[in-house]
């Protein structure tokens, strides 16, 4: 049976310390490969595919005050960590055969692409995977901010956010055992309760643009797909449940 996306424009946020895999820091080869593999897997099904990704697995800005560094400085700092991830990535896109392309708002000429809105859904349009770095290439707002904003620009369906956990629970699950995952979620009341799955700036980007959100556990082999296909995968967030 042919399997059909139910998505066919997303932006998937993928967080820097997936690429480290069981490291604390760097990039896992294995990590690399396998989820260059599964957006390649998924362009190659009709998906058009936008990818913002974070820095913390090379320089995490709330690690600053330990090095002595401004705010306005380590943000930078991270904006540059998101390039050198996006690189790496791109190149795995790249080898398996399909045109990939890093943009940046933060132009670094010869290395990266100066963004464009316009011009990335061209590309997007065109069967190329664009890879976002850069964050906002403003300091102050995080990557999450960065794929809620990149999202709404090309028009996204869905913003995937990949991390190393199962969805959006409503304690920390790493610290309380009895921890309660939902399924569903109203954007409203991951304010109210203030859940941690997104800061506050990308939760508002994505409420007011009806931009659902689906958090899923990305370091699980064929999760990707998976949440492509309408699978019952982590948690969506959307304006009303």
């Amino acid at each position: 049976m042919e399997e059909r996306p139910i998505y066919r424009n997303v932006l998937i946020k993928i967080s820097g310390e997936v690429l480290s895999g069981d490291s604390s820091y760097g990039i896992d080869p294995a990590v690399l490969q396998r989820i260059s593999e599964e957006i390649y897997e998924i362009n190659r099904m009709g998906v058009k595919v936008g990818v913002v990704i974070g820095g913390g697995n090379i320089f995490r800005g709330s690690e600053r005050e330990r090095y002595g560094i401004e705010e306005v400085v380590a943000d930078q700092m991270g904006m540059l960590a998101t390039i050198i991830n996006a690189l790496a990535l791109c190149e795995g896109i790249s080898k398996l055969g399909v045109e990939c392309i890093v943009m940046s708002p933060v132009g670094i000429r010869g290395i990266c692409e100066d963004y464009s809105a316009r011009h990335a859904i061209e590309y997007l349009n065109g069967g190329k995977v664009i890879i976002f770095a850069g964050g906002t290439g403003s300091p102050f707002f995080s990557t999450d901010t960065a794929a809620a904003l990149r999202a709404r620009e090309i028009k996204a369906e869905v913003l995937l956010k990949g991390t190393k956990v199962e969805g959006v629970y409503d304690s920390d699950p790493e610290k309380i055992s009895d921890s309660k995952m939902y399924d569903q979620i109203a954007f409203r009341e991951v304010i109210e309760k203030e859940l941690k799955v997104m800061d506050l700036t990308a939760v508002i980007l994505a409420k007011a643009g009806n931009l659902p959100v689906i958090v899923f556990n990305i370091k699980e082999k064929g999760n990707l797909k998976k949440v492509i296909l309408g699978m019952d995968i982590g948690t969506t967030i959307r304006s009303e449940v």
